[in-house]
């Protein structure tokens, strides 16, 4: 499978998106949500692997969104093809996820950038309500794209008046903790690490995890990822680290030697009683686009522990976490953010950099050192 790279439209300033999934109401909505967009242009869809392996043989997508249950070849066997043949960034798009089948780390492990998860009912509805997160994250793949084979990261911007969909606010932290008043004064001898990802933040994590020794100060992550998705990632981390990884559950106590991962679709907060701390996990909104939400962790932390924390953000799209690390700075914590270099998109570092919330930027693999040296003072 050789493909032909075509790149001489007169949309060349757009992303080029090939959609892969055997649901004909699926490709017509992700045609009219992704072309909606003026920075994305669709230049194909397919309804399963081979037909979709004859298109591509004269034209060549900037980002792929693939399904995993189809006729004729299943998306983890396309996606193996794609990646060893003809490398590009691929989003998965599927209701393929549930725990214990094997799926949601081999996507990733195999390559692809970024999941969204859908629903086994009410495919359409969703898709249509999630269209800027889907935006965002074809973007996002796209740049990742770009990182890699050391090309310019700029998109071109259009105002958001020239979209021809409505974009829904973007809801701030405020609507699951409001911003604190006063910070906590009381200091434990406990500190408490608080990370924040997304786009790349998988392999970031398990770098950043591997290198914490087994009496490291707790850890609570939110990593932007589908439900079922991070219980996989969880049990994964867990079965390489040398620290405990799991879950996050409500009311979980923060331990040392142990990193609590908040699961998909919930918002994870860190809360203290007295001396302890400990994680609530609960409903709500999307916070900056996402649920769960860095911006939401990041503000409990400035709230209940406050120079007991050390901040971490990592490569992401977007700006969730930027305001909330001010707000830890400002309650007395230290905070690390990725530098560009090391970063798949430098976004939610670049954000939390520009709004004075980093006290250190660094490379990825001196992040760990760095961490548990303030958490150890």
């Amino acid at each position: 499978m050789t493909y032909y790279n075509s790149r001489t439209s007169n949309k060349k300033n757009k992303i080029k998106v090939f959609i892969v999934d055997d649901s004909a109401v699926v490709r017509q909505t992700l045609t009219d949500l992704l072309s909606s967009d003026r920075e994305i242009d669709v230049i194909g869809v397919a309804s399963n692997p081979i037909i979709a392996t004859k298109k591509l043989q004269d034209q060549f997508p900037d980002v792929m969104i693939l399904d995993l249950e189809m006729p004729e070849m299943d998306g983890i066997t396309f996606l193996r093809k794609i990646m060893k043949e003809s490398p590009m960034p691929v989003v998965i798009c599927s209701s393929k996820a549930e725990e214990g089948s094997g799926n949601a780390l081999q996507v990733l492990e195999y390559g692809a950038v970024e999941i969204i998860r859908k629903p086994n009912v009410g495919t359409k509805l969703f898709l249509e309500e999630s269209k800027v997160l889907i935006c965002d994250v074809v973007k996002a793949a796209h740049l990742s794209g770009m990182k890699s084979k050391g090309q310019i990261q700029k998109l071109q911007v259009f105002n958001k008046e020239d979209n021809q969909f409505k974009i829904n606010p973007k809801l701030s932290a405020d609507v699951i903790l409001s911003k604190p008043k006063k910070f906590m004064s009381l200091e434990t001898t406990e500190k408490v690490i608080v990370l924040g990802a997304s786009t790349g933040g998988t392999e970031a994590i398990r770098i950043f995890l591997e290198a914490m020794p087994v009496d490291a100060p707790g850890i609570v992550i939110v990593q932007h990822m589908p439900e079922k998705f991070t219980t996989a990632f969880s049990k994964r981390l867990d079965s390489i680290c040398g620290i405990s990884v799991k879950e996050a559950e409500n009311n979980d106590t923060v331990l040392r030697g142990r990193a609590l991962i908040a699961p998909g679709n919930f918002h994870t907060l860190l809360k203290r009683s007295g001396a302890r701390y400990y994680v609530e996990v609960r409903e709500g909104p999307l916070v900056c686009r996402h649920r769960p939400s860095v911006d939401v962790l990041f503000r409990s932390a400035a709230r209940y522990a406050g120079k007991n924390a050390v901040g971490v953000i990592m490569t992401g799209m977007g700006d969730d976490g930027a305001r909330a690390m001010r707000e830890m700075k400002d309650a007395g914590s230290f905070n690390v953010a990725q530098d560009e270099k090391s970063c798949i998109v430098f976004g939610m570092p670049k954000e939390a950099i520009k709004r004075g919330g980093a006290d250190e930027v660094l490379p990825l693999k001196q992040i760990a050192d760095l961490v548990l040296r303030k958490s150890n003072r």
